[in-house]
């Protein structure tokens, strides 16, 4: 994985900026610190930061490649994991390789078949491509959105990157944010909306979409989205193709120049990654696989089982990795460490996140990064497979609201009046939900009960899942550590969404056709386990440190983010009982010590960047 960046400009000549492009490149060093590389034209300028993956040799960016009289430069986040079967089709009509790595199959795909390669491509990225003879810019993101990739418009110049910091590095663009940006922040955040960049004028290419630069203009269109259509296998047939379809995913990305871990809870989809990983490594005789899982410093302790977390983790990993023999390493945290990450998981996602949640992972990505380049994650198994608490409440789904949004009236509650009004909380929800569903694809003849279905299911798919492909991504890059996720592989998140509520329930369960399709490869016990989320501390000096730390920023006067909020109030829920409240469901992101910890690096976020609130 990688970091890219760069920028056009129609009315100047960019040769003499190398500089600007040098610093814009740097900010991206986490993503690549294995290599860094820069190309200049009078009107183009890109550049890289690499972190070897495949074939570290040769595959050094930005690459050239020419064909004829024309000249083709790529810079490139991700990995094709149909790079292999692309190669030998590339090679039977004629094309020749000089390096092992799939950027150089991805760009002499674009050469063959230009914008339409995409079509062709399984994998995560995000890429630019330079085209010298035809001087535009082709660009693209996978199709989940597994790979981040921002831009930025304004007259005759176009700014790129894998990251707001990239851009926010040239001095034309000005770090500013406007209502909209607000709200995102304090009303949807952090399931920030589909191409919407939080800075004013900094937008994001969104999933499945790929775009033409040229100096008369620029133009976006989307080549992948979800397509409603008949479901027409039964059960056991279901079952199998979902079996038949992770499998060839995992094998795909288990792909690498450098050895593959995993990350482990002892629940369903990371322990069946796991499973498939080990038996792909048993029959290559690769040896063992290394599995990784987090833990916080005296959490046995303090574990309360409830709804949404009815058991630890602990037991499950050790089932798992004595069932596999993996060799496996557990690491822990405590609170000084975690409430001191906070800052750091900020910076490395360009805004406020999800508090010690990013936090933790960020310190996780650290420690796997010691002893490991690429990891396997089970990310996006219940958004496509339906294991949320809301998929299975009424509330949730007779809400007419994002389900992750039931507290926007509590949030909205701690602003300024005079911000509220400026943002109007409640209308910007109302808005950017009827913007979502407004897009769902059904079928014709489905009933009312399979519509509201469809309709959660692309919620979670298109809105929320991103939330968590961006963390992931931003805090295992910010570590340089690579994560690969094989529940988003397009072909089977395509096939799932089709697949009717009474099926993905088999068996009266939640995610109950992926737990048939690991029948047999899963022990019983761990199969039917209840879904526990990504552990949380629950010691309450976390509470008292970020608490801390909150009422530091409120009695700083200079603090930015006092003008935005209802310091009194705020002030007041610190002190309250309910403040102790620390639930780990996303509908209540905002209580207790997730809220104390969010507004600080809210506060850090806008002194961070220096930004310009108007």
């Amino acid at each position: 994985m990688c970091g890219i960046t760069g920028w056009i400009d129609w009315s100047s000549d960019l040769t003499h900026e190398t500089n600007k492009l040098e610093k814009m490149t740097e900010t991206l060093a986490l993503r690549g610190p294995d290599a860094s590389g820069i190309w200049m034209s009078e009107h183009c300028a890109v550049g890289h930061r690499r972190l070897s993956v495949m074939d570290p040799e040769n595959g050094a960016q930005p690459m050239i490649r020419r064909s004829g009289d024309n000249t083709y430069i790529i810079v490139y986040n991700g990995e094709l994991y149909n790079a292999p079967e692309l190669k030998k089709e590339l090679e039977n009509r004629g094309r020749r390789f000089t390096t092992t790595c799939d950027t150089e199959v991805l760009l002499v795909s674009y050469m063959e078949w230009g914008a339409s390669s995409v079509e062709r491509f399984n994998g995560i990225f995000a890429f630019a491509i330079w085209d010298v003879a035809e001087q535009k810019m082709f660009l693209a993101r996978d199709r989940l959105g597994v790979k981040p990739l921002f831009f930025s418009k304004s007259g005759n110049l176009f700014l790129f990157g894998s990251e707001p910091k990239s851009i926010l590095a040239h001095p034309a663009f000005k770090a500013e944010v406007g209502a909209e940006g607000l709200a995102e922040v304090f009303v949807n955040g952090p399931a920030r909306t589909p191409g919407q960049g939080i800075f004013k004028g900094l937008s994001e290419l969104k999933p499945g979409e790929c775009m033409t630069v040229t100096a008369a203009g620029d133009r976006i269109s989307r080549y992948w989205q979800l397509e409603a259509l008949p479901h027409e296998d039964d059960v056991d047939t279901t079952a199998e193709k979902v079996r038949e379809l992770l499998k060839d995913t995992v094998e795909r990305q288990l792909m690498s120049d450098v050895p593959v871990c995993t990350l482990l809870s002892g629940g369903l989809d990371s322990s069946a990654l796991t499973t498939l990983a080990v038996r792909y490594y048993e029959k290559h005789g690769k040896g063992q696989v290394h599995t990784f899982s987090v833990d916080y410093t005296d959490n046995d302790k303090h574990f309360q089982a409830h709804a949404f977390q009815p058991n630890s983790d602990a037991p499950w990993i050790e089932r798992m990795t004595s069932f596999l023999g993996t060799v496996h390493h557990d690491i822990q945290f405590d609170t000084p460490e975690l409430a001191g990450a906070l800052y750091d998981a900020t910076i490395a996602r360009d805004y406020p996140g999800m508090a010690d949640v990013d936090a933790s992972l960020l310190l996780f990505c650290r420690e796997i990064k010691k002893e490991a380049t690429v990891a396997i994650s089970g990310e996006a198994a219940d958004e496509v497979f339906g294991g949320y608490p809301w998929f299975h409440r009424e509330d949730a789904l007779s809400a007419e609201t994002f389900p992750w949004s039931l507290a926007t009236a509590m949030r909205a509650g701690i602003l300024n009046p005079e911000v509220a009004e400026w943002i109007r909380p409640a209308e910007y929800i109302a808005d950017r939900y009827a913007d979502a569903i407004a897009e769902v694809p059904y079928l014709g003849n489905e009933s009312e009960a399979e519509r509201k279905m469809r309709k959660m299911s692309y919620l979670n798919i298109t809105r929320f899942m991103p939330t968590l492909l961006d963390r992931k991504d931003r805090m295992s890059m910010a570590a340089g550590l690579e994560v690969r996720v094989p529940f988003c592989d397009h072909r089977l998140v395509q096939y799932v969404w089709n697949i009717p509520w009474e099926i993905k329930t088999s068996g009266d369960r939640e995610k109950g056709i992926l737990r048939k399709a690991l029948r047999g490869i899963l022990p019983e016990d761990v199969l039917t386990r209840k879904k526990s989320p990504y552990p949380k501390t629950h010691n309450p000096n976390y509470l008292a440190a970020v608490k801390g730390m909150l009422l530091d920023v409120l009695n700083d006067s200079s603090s930015p983010l006092l003008p935005l909020i209802d310091t009194a109030k705020v002030r007041e829920l610190a002190e309250s009982d309910s403040a102790k409240s620390n639930i780990p469901w996303f509908g209540q992101l905002m209580s207790g010590p997730q809220l104390f910890a969010y507004l600080y690096q809210v506060n850090e976020w806008l002194k961070r960047f220096n930004i310009v609130i108007k």
